[in-house]
């Protein structure tokens, strides 16, 4: 596999093997081997350490002395600390959204929208495309809010909440109408300038996602497994 700019090499090397985890084609527990890996892309090995210093900051994988990198399990616990922050956030960026946003700043974001309920309609929709979608409608809020800490915080947190919400989709295909629904009524709330509404539709939605995400969790052990140090 050969990568290009614009990103760093393990800025793209990290990507890559982010979207592995995020999708669980590496589970918890696996080993991520430096030498493999840059064998299989085609880069020195110091390219791919640094890669798994940026996953280990992005919560993703742990690295143990003489044990080198592991996928990191998804707890309850370290489920529950996520949206307990993301929520958070997301609502702060609503909030300054709705009250610093003029009428043609609402058109990006429900555009966004709109985009993300047809994948949501697709049969069968794409897990993967879904949660960029997703993304893409937070970051529609982002020149408006200009809070550049409070977008570098939201975006810090996009591996780890694509990990959970991969899950959550990918365990029930009904999530997707669930989905759906949600987003339809973030838009409604907008274009009826209720302020209050749209904070509460995301925190209802957060709250949902965190729960499915825990019962498929209590589903799956597997999913769970922390590696001693």
């Amino acid at each position: 596999m050969q990568f290009q700019a614009p990103e760093s090499l393990s800025e793209q090397i990290a990507q890559h093997i982010g979207r592995q985890i995020i999708t669980g084609a590496l589970r918890p527990g696996e080993r991520i081997q430096e030498l493999k890996v840059a064998g299989e892309l085609d880069v020195s090995r110091g390219s791919v350490r640094e890669a798994l210093l940026i996953l280990e900051r992005r919560h993703l994988i742990r690295i143990y002395p003489r044990k080198g990198a592991v996928v990191s399990g998804m707890t309850p616990e370290l489920v529950n600390s996520l949206y307990d922050i993301y929520l958070n956030l997301l609502e702060m960026l609503a909030d300054r959204f709705m009250a610093q946003r003029t009428e043609s700043d609402e058109q990006p974001l429900l555009q966004a929208i709109r985009q993300l309920c047809r994948r949501l309609s697709g049969d069968p929709a794409e897990v993967g495309e879904v949660i960029d979608g997703g993304l893409e409608v937070m970051r529609r809020c982002y020149p408006v809010v200009a809070n550049p800490y409070l977008e570098e915080t939201l975006e810090n947190f996009r591996p780890a909440i694509s990990r959970t919400y991969y899950l959550v989709l990918a365990n029930d295909p009904g999530e997707m109408q669930v989905s759906r629904t949600y987003f339809q009524r973030i838009a409604d709330r907008v274009e009826a300038d209720d302020h209050a509404g749209v904070t509460e539709v995301i925190r209802a939605f957060g709250e949902h996602q965190r729960e499915v995400a825990l019962q498929a969790l209590a589903r799956d052990e597997s999913l769970t497994v922390e590696p001693a140090s």
